[in-house]
């Protein structure tokens, strides 16, 4: 603008002070003798190319493709920085979704059982029938050759006997084929039958195996339920009986199921990154783990429960009789201490099934020689937090045998 009023007033008849004289446009008047606004022609240059960025981006964003969205959306704004609102957008009149074609009706039909309209596709094409085509050319087998009985067995082996069915979804995302395979009936009923047993013998009220599966409440096995407790215990006066100690007790208690009906159980002081990967496997080297084996009991209440009965692994020592050679031996009453565990199985937030609450925990004492039991109840409404569940991607990375 300076520049501008600068030629204005170096045009002759034109005072210096420029007091009487109109607001100065830099115009240059062509061959023609028309007058061009050189500086209005840039303006409206520069929001129609804004404009076009903007439009650009909107369509990218459309598509999925947000990283070139964003670009086209800065450049857009580094030229006309309120582009967004010089914009008239156009509503196509079917974008509302009253008047949807009926293209688009039976595509929502279809995309509804996806499973159905995959075996629908694939009955529909060549006679020689293949799950799944490779998309590329190459020279090595492709896994489409293999037969069908051979592929439901890699897809048990995916199972494996961890019941990792997350893994079994996440292979169904490959192609069509692979999808029907993973909606096999025949991996989702054995997945329950190893569950819950004889007790889901039948279907009703589920309109299949896998959302039985899904929808059944059941503990989880891909991971650990962790519970954490923190109190006060006052501590011993000190020596001159000026003060006394107070401390500050936290440790955690750690559940690990199986899908064979086993169960260990842990507490200790010891944080869960040191801890979890020690659950990983039954064959643990941590002298604390209780082993036992648990069951679901569904009640009248329409709630489930948890039972369990959780013991020390037994290790039988030899008996050093040159230890007692000239002494004489006291007998000593052997005895068996088992922890009987009750627990409600919840769901909070989004997760299902992945709090476990207190019901009642004992200790039951069995002397050998008598054969009497002693019992022990404990409290319950004290130093119980429930466990919520946590779940670790490497317990189900390395499967014995399939499902």
């Amino acid at each position: 603008m300076f520049r501008a009023q600068w030629m204005f007033e170096l045009t002759p008849g034109v005072s210096s002070n420029g007091s009487d004289t109109p607001p100065c446009r830099a115009s240059i008047r062509g061959p023609g003798g028309k007058t061009i606004d050189t500086k209005g022609k840039q303006e409206l240059a520069k929001e129609e190319k804004a404009k076009e960025l903007f439009l650009k981006a909107v369509e990218q964003e459309q598509n999925g493709a947000l990283y070139e969205a964003i670009k086209f959306y800065r450049l857009a704004m580094q030229l006309v920085p309120d582009i967004e609102f010089k914009i008239t957008y156009t509503r196509l009149p079917d974008s509302d979704g009253i008047g949807k074609s009926i293209e688009d009706n039976e595509d929502d039909g279809k995309m509804a059982d996806l499973l159905s309209y995959f075996q629908q596709q694939l009955t529909l094409q060549e006679f020689s029938v293949k799950l799944c085509q490779p998309e590329l050319d190459v020279s090595q087998t492709h896994i489409s050759v293999l037969p069908m009985e051979v592929l439901m067995y890699i897809f048990r082996w995916v199972v494996s006997s961890d019941l990792d069915l997350r893994s079994l979804e996440q292979l169904s995302l490959v192609c069509r084929g692979f999808y029907i395979c993973a909606r096999d009936p025949e991996i989702w009923r054995q997945a329950c039958l190893k569950v819950w047993g004889r007790s889901c013998n039948k279907l009703v009220p589920y309109s299949s195996w896998r959302e039985m599966f899904l929808e059944r409440p059941r503990v989880r096995f891909d991971g650990v339920y962790i519970s954490k407790t923190t109190y006060i215990r006052q501590g011993e006066q000190s020596l001159d009986g000026f003060y006394r100690a107070w401390h500050q007790v936290e440790y955690y208690r750690y559940m690990r199921f199986f899908p064979d009906g086993q169960v260990m159980m842990l507490t200790t002081p010891e944080d869960p990154q040191s801890i979890v990967p020690r659950l990983r496997t039954k064959n643990t080297r941590t002298d604390a783990i209780l082993f036992g084996h648990y069951r679901l009991s569904q009640d009248t209440d329409n709630q489930t429960k948890v039972f369990a009965v959780i013991m020390k692994k037994k290790e039988e020592k030899p008996i050093d009789y040159h230890k007692y050679r000239y002494f004489r031996c006291v007998p000593v009453q052997e005895t068996d201490h088992s922890f009987h565990v009750g627990l409600q199985l919840c769901s909070s937030g989004r997760q299902r099934f992945n709090k476990l609450v207190w019901i009642h925990h004992s200790c039951h004492i069995t002397y050998r020689s008598t054969g009497e039991t002693a019992v022990t109840t404990f409290d319950i409404d004290k130093m119980y937090t429930p466990l919520f569940f946590a779940r670790v991607k490497s317990f189900t990375a390395f499967s014995e045998k399939p499902l």
